[in-house]
């Protein structure tokens, strides 16, 4: 396949940046996008120009790293799935794709496609743990009996990867379904009860702290989500923070 790709490029998080038109041949439709975007460094590489600086690490839709939005939509044309699990079957020959980093100030570019999302990590610090027995005389968690349901709800809320293809999709930058989906995790479990109150609350104020906006309830996030994350875990959330302000 032959493409034109336009892709954002920003030299820093001072940068203006810009769109920068390219053209690519030789795709093949069995490639995924980090493989087209690694052909594409290596014939700019070999014609002494700067390569096109994008995140990934696994390539195995684990991590996360690997946020793009592409032709408008967080991690592509494509469902449950991450921009590395994404296939150039997904396009045809002459199309046209723009790429371009997470757009939210929470999320500030460091250059071209990368940005900085360790507001997600600040998020987690400050609650996104549980008080663990190590006296020596531990209690093994699986002997602590749990319903079913609860935790398969749990392992459900936990699939997330921290990406933040719902911040990027969300009109108002909202980090809700994330921080949920933590919050949720522990929340269905008996191990996440000490702390729940102070995780709830601390969590919210890191997320806000961050400049994260407001949750309107529209489901793009749910929609974008690469591990299918349900609205549900923000019902959760907000009831475990009224719970905390009541007490």
């Amino acid at each position: 396949m032959k493409l034109n790709l336009k892709i954002w490029r920003q030299n820093g998080p001072n940068d203006k940046g810009r769109m920068v038109d390219y053209q690519i041949e030789g795709v093949e439709g069995d490639m995924s996008f980090l493989e087209m975007l690694d052909l594409l460094n290596e014939n700019l590489i070999a014609k002494g120009e700067e390569p096109v600086a994008f995140d990934h690490d696994c390539r195995e839709g684990i991590c996360g790293m690997c946020s793009l939005y592409i032709n408008g939509e967080a991690h592509g044309p494509d469902r449950l799935i991450t921009t590395c699990q994404l296939h150039m079957r997904k396009f045809k020959d002459g199309d046209t794709i723009y790429i371009e980093p997470w757009r939210a100030n929470a999320f500030p570019v460091i250059k071209d496609l990368v940005v900085d999302r360790s507001a997600f990590e600040r998020i987690q610090q400050a609650g996104g743990y549980i008080s663990v027995n190590t006296s020596g005389r531990t209690v093994d968690a699986n002997t602590i009996p749990i319903p079913k349901k609860d935790a398969d709800d749990a392992f459900d809320s936990a699939t997330c990867i921290g990406c933040g293809a719902c911040v990027a999709t969300c009109k108002n930058s909202s980090a809700m379904l994330f921080v949920s989906a933590k919050v949720a995790q522990f929340a269905r479990l008996p191990q996440g009860k000490v702390e729940a109150a102070r995780r709830v609350q601390n969590m919210i104020a890191v997320m806000d702290e961050e400049g994260f906006g407001s949750c309107t309830n529209t489901g793009a996030c749910e929609v974008e989500c690469p591990k299918g994350i349900s609205l549900t875990n923000i019902a959760i959330l907000n009831k475990e923070f009224l719970s905390a302000q009541l007490k």
